[in-house]
């Protein structure tokens, strides 16, 4: 899978790169099989990042560069801000929830320092940092590999620290969030342990600025299907306030 992933990146980088692909030529550059790389192509396509054509694939939508922690902090501060106020109120003493790690979910921690009788389970150094001096609130992280691009743990030990719980809530940040093709992030590991958060949770809630809707990354996290809550900002189009609604989830526009 791994090996998949990887692949399908340097694909997708090289689209972004040349405008187009050959099949001839990527079987070349990566020593897979024809029957393979269409198989590729075919996913980038359902992701709507490229279309297929005789012979190879036209890049169609460039996926959002991923920033560090730092350069994000910044983006749309306010927004974050607001957001995260919205999604603390809806954290009750006697909860058990899974704060993701990233930057608008960073002030949901900060709102969190006055609550009591809460736990905290975090991938997020930023997140277990800023809820370090909350006295009602314990914290207990994932561990597992530091990936300091986002200031994450992630990995198998992650995973496995997740099985043995059970959360009443996660609050999810995302890169990117599309009607079709659901919630996706940057990183292939990152990716795969949000799919065990959202296992271990029985309520997924999404915190989104609006800026993100109708990104697709090259890693799905989950279907809209599975997500209960989104809170974003004002910003939200018509197109997906309407979609959001359709698909019977609950938006809540953070003011």
């Amino acid at each position: 899978m791994r090996n998949t992933s990887q692949r399908r990146e340097q694909i997708l980088q090289l689209l972004v790169k040349q405008g187009s692909v050959q099949v001839s030529d990527l079987v070349t550059l990566t020593g897979v099989s024809a029957v393979t790389i269409r198989t590729d192509l075919a996913q980038l396509e359902l992701q709507g990042l490229a279309t297929r054509n005789h012979g190879g694939a036209t890049l169609i939508r460039t996926p959002p560069q991923e920033q560090s922690v730092r350069q994000r902090d910044s983006l749309n501060s306010g927004l974050k801000e607001a957001i995260g106020a919205c999604a603390a109120r809806l954290v009750q003493p006697g909860d058990n929830i899974i704060i993701d790690s990233g930057t608008t979910t960073v002030p949901l921690a900060r709102h969190l320092l006055d609550h009591r009788e809460v736990t905290v389970m975090t991938n997020g150094l930023n997140i277990a940092w800023e809820l370090a001096n909350a006295q009602g609130v314990e914290v207990m992280l994932t561990g597992g590999l530091l990936r300091k691009q986002s200031l994450s743990f992630h990995g198998a030990q992650a995973e496995a620290c997740l099985n043995a719980y059970s959360f009443d809530t996660l609050f999810l940040g995302v890169d990117g969030l599309d009607l079709q093709f659901g919630l996706t992030t940057h990183h292939e590991a990152e990716a795969s342990l949000n799919r065990k958060m959202v296992e271990r949770a029985r309520r997924v809630i999404v915190l989104s600025d609006a800026s993100k809707f109708g990104r697709v990354s090259l890693h799905r996290i989950a279907l809209l299907e599975r997500v209960d809550v989104v809170i974003t900002d004002a910003g939200i189009s018509p197109e997906y306030r309407d979609g959001l609604q359709r698909l019977g989830i609950e938006l809540l526009v953070a003011e």
